[in-house]
């Protein structure tokens, strides 16, 4: 089951039926797309993905996805899962444009890699980030990242993929701790499925 996180600022919880209209709006912003590397879906699908979300990823406890609050208002959504991108687990975070430029990015990904070495027990975790998004490779950079190769899509893009060790021994599993848990892939469209940052452009 996806637990409550909590970073100096923020709070990272499971969604709720009445968070539908948020994620939408978010991955409905064209800016936030652009920057996640996957063109804007129409409204109708990311209710479907929603709905995904709350019927079958939850319940069947297939990876873990937040919805991200500041002083009680929905700032961005986070994920952390196994994919087809990489040789393990990776982390995608995107955050509204309001909240851009408030060095949310860094205090949410640093949470995340905590996450992934305490929970999931993972020695790494990976990040696809866009060849143009110069503020979040910077912000991987300060975070402890480094380069593993570029990946170059159908039209010509280029998303880099990073890596950041966690601190977690390799397949070390606590005392009394269930060993990782296993993810999917996410139905076709979900947020993440495409290269993604971590995390808002401007963070």
């Amino acid at each position: 089951m996806t637990p409550t996180l909590r970073t100096a600022r923020m709070t990272l919880t499971p969604y709720r039926p009445e968070d539908e209209d948020a994620f939408v709006g978010l991955l409905r912003d064209e800016e936030v797309c652009r920057w996640m590397g996957q063109e804007r879906a129409p409204e109708a699908d990311l209710r479907a993905v929603f709905k995904v979300i709350m019927d079958e990823i939850y319940p069947q406890n297939r990876f873990d996805l937040w919805a991200v609050w500041l002083d009680g208002a929905y700032v961005g959504h986070a994920e952390i899962k196994k994919t087809g991108n990489v040789d393990g687990y990776e982390m995608i975070a995107a955050f509204v444009r309001d909240s851009w430029g408030k060095g949310l990015g860094s205090e949410l990904v640093t949470e995340l890699i905590r996450y992934a070495a305490r929970t999931l027990r993972v020695d790494r975790v990976y990040g696809m980030v866009g060849a143009e998004n110069a503020a979040s490779l910077a912000l991987c950079a300060r975070l402890g990242f480094t380069f593993v190769r570029d990946v170059v899509g159908d039209d010509g893009s280029v998303t880099k993929m990073l890596v950041v060790p966690t601190g977690a021994a390799p397949n070390e599993t606590a005392p009394n701790e269930a060993a990782p848990k296993e993810a999917t892939e996410p139905a076709e469209g979900a947020p993440g499925r495409e290269p993604a940052l971590p995390p808002g452009p401007q963070s």
